[in-house]
């Protein structure tokens, strides 16, 4: 697989982060430490997406329950989440 080549360009701040992590021998180049910000970057997008996802999922059954006629009166829905005075 052939390589593509970019240039990019980093404030002095993100080059010199780069540079630290290829002087620290974990990585052997500054592209090696871009591709792996990217590949964490992707996963950090994915489970972004999915708990998107898994908060949709609990809108559409609470309003799936509403339909069926499961919900809380308005009322009692406040007093549950008013905060409870210290005594």
């Amino acid at each position: 697989m052939r390589e593509a080549c970019m240039n990019v360009s980093l404030t002095p701040e993100l080059e010199q982060l780069v540079a630290k992590k290829v002087e620290s021998g974990r990585y052997t180049s500054a592209s090696e430490v871009i591709r792996e910000a990217l590949r964490l970057l992707e996963e950090h997008d994915r489970l972004k997406e999915l708990q998107f996802a898994e908060v949709k999922r609990k809108i559409d059954r609470g309003l799936q329950q509403l339909d069926e006629g499961l919900g809380v009166p308005a009322d009692q829905a406040r007093a549950r989440l008013r905060p409870k005075p210290n005594k």
